[in-house]
């Protein structure tokens, strides 16, 4: 495997990967494994197929072409090695243009038109390995201590109440209150084969304009709207510049209508509104997240960046955080609302 200073951003405690790095070969390559005993319990390997967390996934997707037959962009796969200690190495092209923190709020819609396109085709395969029940089991594995959303103490510190105004906490406790019920809500709409970590640190845009979607390790079952929902605030978190006045209400209703129009463009005859719907409980997937900042700032930890463990700053960080947090709070009331006129 090549050396620490060669790898790629990537999630290094997902106990299903042991490496991602750019080869002298001019590929990209990715050990997938099921032999790591150092990842946290919520990022533990699994052999279950349709567990969320399947080590061997990602290459049965580029084995089987299921990028192709979904209509989406993928890198190709050059090369595929089964190696003596186990695990697999798939060895792919890296693809140039746009990504990540660099994306534009037109970048990002053109992600969600790609999804809808689709999506919105009236057939989609079904494999053996595509993982079933990601979002509850997914959000709800996360570790999250929810009586801290009752502790006034933990709300007070300096930089969460600069923030989180009374009114964004009020709709965070909404959306945790609800969490049963967005989850329902989720396994009742339509199904479609979903990605399921859609974001910009996993797209990239082509110079063509083609959209290209990389690491489909959760790939399976999923709602209508819910990779597009996904895509709009882990679009923010990371990212403050995104955080800035009206940016991510502007991206909230770029990727929205973008989607729209994919699903439309591909021929698609459901109520749209199960489609919002499905963008908008989404957002319950973040649901523990805002006790995870709260106890973070309770103890006074540093947030790192993404794949790299760089120290970001505080006041940056939080408020992107917020901002991002903020929308989901938002989508969260409103599916509620929109499930009740449905009568779901």
């Amino acid at each position: 495997m090549a050396d620490e200073s060669s790898q790629l951003p990537h999630n290094r405690n997902n106990g299903v990967t042991r490496g991602v790095w750019r080869g002298a070969d001019g590929l990209v390559h990715k050990i997938l494994t099921h032999r790591r005993t150092d990842a946290p319990p919520q990022w533990v390997s699994s052999s279950d197929p349709q567990h969320w967390n399947y080590w061997r996934r990602e290459a049965h997707v580029y084995q089987s072409g299921l990028p192709v037959r979904l209509g989406l962009g993928a890198p190709e796969l050059v090369d595929f090695r089964a190696r003596p200690d186990g695990d697999i190495e798939l060895m792919l092209t890296d693809v140039p243009g746009t990504h990540g923190g660099d994306m534009s709020i037109a970048d990002i819609a053109a992600v969600a038109f790609a999804l809808g396109t689709s999506q919105g085709t009236g057939s989609q395969p079904s494999e053996p390995w595509f993982s079933r029940g990601f979002l509850r089991d997914y959000s709800t594995s996360r570790p999250a201590d929810f009586a801290l959303l009752e502790d006034e103490s933990a709300w007070s510190i300096p930089l969460i109440a600069k923030y989180y105004p009374p009114e964004v906490r009020a709709a965070l406790v909404r959306m945790h209150r609800n969490r049963a019920r967005l989850l329902d809500l989720m396994l009742r709409l339509p199904r479609t084969v979903c990605h399921l970590d859609v974001w910009p640190n996993n797209v990239v845009r082509r110079p063509t304009g083609e959209v290209v979607f990389l690491d489909w390790a959760f790939v399976g079952d999923g709602a209508i709207g819910e990779d597009a929902g996904n895509l709009v605030p882990d679009s923010i978190f990371d990212w403050p510049h995104r955080a800035r006045a009206g940016l991510a209400e502007e991206l909230s209703e770029a990727v929205t209508e973008a989607y729209l129009a994919g699903l439309k463009a591909a021929g698609w005859r459901g109520d749209s509104r199960l489609a919002v719907l499905g963008m908008r409980a989404s957002a319950v997937k973040y649901d523990w997240l805002m006790p995870w900042c709260l106890q973070g700032a309770k103890d006074d930890l540093a947030r790192r960046a993404y794949g790299t463990g760089e120290q970001i700053d505080p006041e940056a960080g939080t408020e992107a955080g917020a901002t991002g947090l903020a929308i989901c709070a938002r989508w969260a009331d409103e599916a509620i609302e929109l499930a009740d006129a449905l009568g779901l």
